[in-house]
């Protein structure tokens, strides 16, 4: 739950305000994409809510507990993987939980099936593709039981086959895991083919202008005339701010 959330970073030239009364509540269980051009605070939000930045002004809940730093509850990707190229996928997976033990073993053995990995267990980041990695780096995040997984362009630097397969990939997690997943880009189809709602982000400062519901089961097609109707109207919102922000078809925003 975010109530009145502001946050204002100082400058040399003066205060200047990233968030603006951010106002939203996430049903546990939910795919939230959230989407808008560079400098609306989608990453500063996200870090906010991961307990990375606690300097600011409103009130932030999960569980009905305030966010008062990081924790285990609270998974995040980053758009790089950053595994630790050492270590094996099962290794990484683990991080600083010990493979010694059969619980351990047992529930990285459940996240190598989860993300489709069987057979890379001992296999190092080097020999991995870049959606492979990314999928070692989601099951490392879910490992703990968070109760919300944040992604922060988990997808951006991977080519245009490679990331529809991880759009496909991380549905296909979620469905079968229902962990919380707040999902920021800048790919507008990215949003409408994965969220079940698009917080759609306008910058200075940082605010919500309109949130989507997208009402299309599962999987989706990105041809079908539902699809472009609801792609027309996320669009249409990005239509209405100011001049130089707007979205240009097959660019991302």
């Amino acid at each position: 739950m975010i109530e009145g959330l502001n946050r204002t970073f100082a400058s040399p030239s003066g205060d200047v305000v990233a968030l603006r009364d951010i106002r939203l509540e996430v049903e546990q269980g939910q795919l939230v994409t959230f989407i808008g051009p560079s400098g609306c605070g989608k990453s500063t939000l996200l870090k906010i809510i991961a307990g990375l930045d606690t300097a600011y002004q409103g009130k932030l809940t999960l569980n009905g507990k305030r966010i008062t730093g990081p924790g285990v509850d609270k998974g995040v990707i980053f758009q790089e993987p950053r595994l630790f190229p050492w270590m094996t996928v099962e290794r990484n997976i683990a991080a600083n939980l010990p493979l010694s033990s059969p619980e351990v073993r047992r529930r990285v053995g459940e996240m190598v099936e989860l993300v489709r990995l069987k057979g890379f267990e001992r296999a190092y980041p080097r020999e991995l593709s870049g959606g492979m990695s990314q999928r070692v780096a989601i099951a490392r995040a879910l490992l703990r039981n968070p109760d919300v997984l944040l992604l922060d362009e988990p997808f951006g630097a991977l080519d245009a086959f490679t990331r529809t397969h991880m759009q496909e990939a991380l549905l296909d997690i979620w469905q079968r895991n229902r962990t919380t997943m707040l999902f920021v880009t800048h790919d507008l189809d990215e949003a409408v083919f994965l969220g079940q709602r698009v917080v759609i982000m306008n910058p200075r400062p940082g605010h919500i202008r309109q949130v989507v519901g997208i009402d299309l089961p599962y999987p989706r097609k990105r041809a079908g005339a539902a699809f472009q109707e609801l792609r027309s109207r996320v669009l249409a919102e990005f239509e209405k701010a100011e001049p130089g922000l707007l979205y240009e078809e097959g660019a991302g925003i």
